[in-house]
């Protein structure tokens, strides 16, 4: 018994190093847009690119990729998913144009689409029923340390060595993942039911599912009109050097380990409710963010109250739509996460497209509002779906 607990717990840390790995590479180009534009003669927005081509390549490969490799026996198709991951990340060390960069951003992103939808289950199938929340947690161990430490040492190996030995050491962490899942994950898995594009087709045409994806849209990707420019903002608005920016970035990240706890713990019983009040702080946060920018003390406060609230409602939405899903289509509640993962990377592809945008034709400090508006949105969706929620149990209740 303990040596299979042992072994479970190993196989979990092996899908930590897959997590880590994968979540570094969705943020590391945030830090090194300069770097990247600087090198490649190209734009700022340009190379903001980087990260909306690759949240682009995440909402298509999540939801389609699964249910074209639902046949596959999972570890294979983790096997696979790791050699992708390894692929597309080799050829972005070794690319010499923003062509080349942006196609191997696409390759890694169907990865790691194929990978979000597929670890929680793994995870889930290690462990006994009554522990599998706790192995799922494990697993996004990895995700929350990439977004703590990888992003940021990611940036200061860019800064001090180039962009393309940043991208060379999440080759060798991908190596790693590869051999820990080869000899870690037990091949004896259960094998995922089948899903099927009926089943995407009945999520996305029911009203109360599509508005919820509408919403984690709107709610996660506004902080992107932001974040993506994060570094040209940190340096040329608020005035601090290029080496302290990957020290602010690891503070940024800790800020978000810490919103996505609380908002774990706040989603539990009420989760749309605390979603409308996190929702509306956030939109507040980045109003008041232009005003803040220019100044350092004030802009590096309300920067970490960015990153507090920037992940908070990612909890209380994959709760809400699973909640959603076995409430109006209980046999395609799996599908229906990986449409909402779908939908957190659609809000960081429109989020960060728009960041360019306003960049380009406003600058940078205008990112803030722009962001702010977003999140508005999400605020009035959000109220609606509570009226529509509200409405529905007095039905319940009437019959």
């Amino acid at each position: 018994m303990s040596n299979q607990k042992n072994s479970s717990m190993y196989a979990l840390l092996a899908l930590a190093v897959s997590a880590f790995a994968i979540g570094t590479t969705e943020f590391i180009s945030v830090g090194l847009l300069p770097l990247i534009s600087k090198d490649l003669h190209v734009s700022i927005t340009a190379a903001g690119l980087t990260v909306s081509i690759y949240a682009l390549g995440v909402t298509v490969g999540a939801p389609v990729l699964t249910s074209i490799t639902s046949s596959i026996s999972r570890k294979t198709l983790l096997l696979w998913i790791m050699i992708v991951f390894i692929i597309g990340n080799s050829i972005a060390a070794m690319a010499g144009s923003l062509t080349v960069l942006l196609t191997a951003r696409i390759i890694s992103a169907l990865a790691h689409g194929i990978f979000m939808s597929i670890g929680s289950t793994i995870a889930a199938d290690l462990v006994s029923k009554d522990k599998r929340a706790s192995a799922i947690s494990i697993m996004f161990t990895g995700l929350t340390v990439a977004t703590i430490t990888g992003v940021p040492i990611g940036t200061f190996i860019g800064q001090q060595f180039g962009w393309r030995l940043a991208f060379f050491a999440i080759v060798v962490v991908g190596v790693i993942a590869f051999i820990a899942n080869s000899i870690l994950v037990p091949k004896n898995l259960s094998q995922a039911k089948p899903a099927t594009f009926k089943d995407q087709l009945r999520l996305v045409t029911n009203g109360r599912l599509l508005l919820l994806f509408i919403i984690t849209a709107l709610g996660y990707g506004g902080t992107f009109v932001v974040f993506t420019y994060l570094s040209p903002l940190l340096h040329e608005v608020t005035g601090f050097k290029e080496g302290t920016v990957a020290g602010i970035l690891l503070l940024y990240g800790a800020a978000i380990a810490a919103g996505n706890m609380i908002g774990g713990r706040l989603s539990n019983k009420k989760p749309l409710t605390a979603l409308f009040y996190m929702f509306m702080i956030q939109a507040v946060i980045l109003f008041l963010l232009i005003f803040a920018l220019p100044y350092k003390g004030a802009g590096l406060a309300m920067i970490v109250l960015m990153g507090l609230l920037a992940f908070m409602n990612v909890p209380g939405l994959q709760v809400y739509v699973v909640m959603l899903a076995e409430r109006y289509v209980p046999g395609a509640v799996d599908v229906a996460s990986a449409i909402n993962i779908a939908a957190f990377n659609a809000g960081i592809a429109i989020g960060s497209y728009l960041g360019g945008v306003v960049t380009n034709s406003l600058g940078l400090i205008h990112t803030a509002w722009v962001g702010g508006i977003m999140v508005t949105a999400a605020v009035l969706l959000t109220g609606w779906s509570l009226i529509l929620e509200k409405k529905s149990n007095k039905e319940e209740w009437g019959n």
